[in-house]
């Protein structure tokens, strides 16, 4: 599994740890709830990675929450399921704010995640969700 993958995951953990407790950044970007035996499998640029996603999403979550809302069909903000919204966050932030990385590395990224951490058919949710924000013309910035 590749660096920026292992940064990506780590990143969806301290969403998701976010948005259970909603921890302070300074605390959260710690990664705590890994253990010294686990930090070993991250390096510092992984690590690194993980907390500049995670402080982007945080920065910008009004605007990555709108653009994931402005492509919901049939489907309430508040039921997506936390491991979900982690990775839509992700998502949505990189396609919106990091045209370095190409779009399909970013939603394909997402959904090898989804089919790791989250339910059976989530992957395809997500999918359609990050699609949607790649074609929006507020996405194009």
């Amino acid at each position: 599994m590749g660096s920026r993958r292992k940064g990506r995951i780590l990143a969806m953990q301290a969403l998701y740890a976010w948005e259970v407790g909603h921890p302070p950044l300074e605390s959260l970007l710690t990664f705590p709830w890994i253990d010294t035996e686990q930090a070993s499998r991250f390096d510092d640029s992984t690590q690194d990675f993980a907390r500049m996603l995670v402080a982007g999403v945080l920065e910008s979550l009004d605007d990555v929450d709108d653009e994931i809302r402005a492509h919901l069909e049939n489907w309430d903000f508040d039921r997506i399921s936390r491991v979900d919204l982690a990775l839509l966050r992700l998502g949505a932030y990189s396609l919106m704010f990091q045209k370095e990385i190409p779009a399909t590395v970013t939603i394909d990224e997402a959904i090898e995640v989804a089919k790791e951490y989250s339910g059976d058919d989530a992957y395809r949710f997500i999918n359609g969700i990050l699609d949607g924000v790649r074609k929006s013309p507020t996405a194009m910035r």
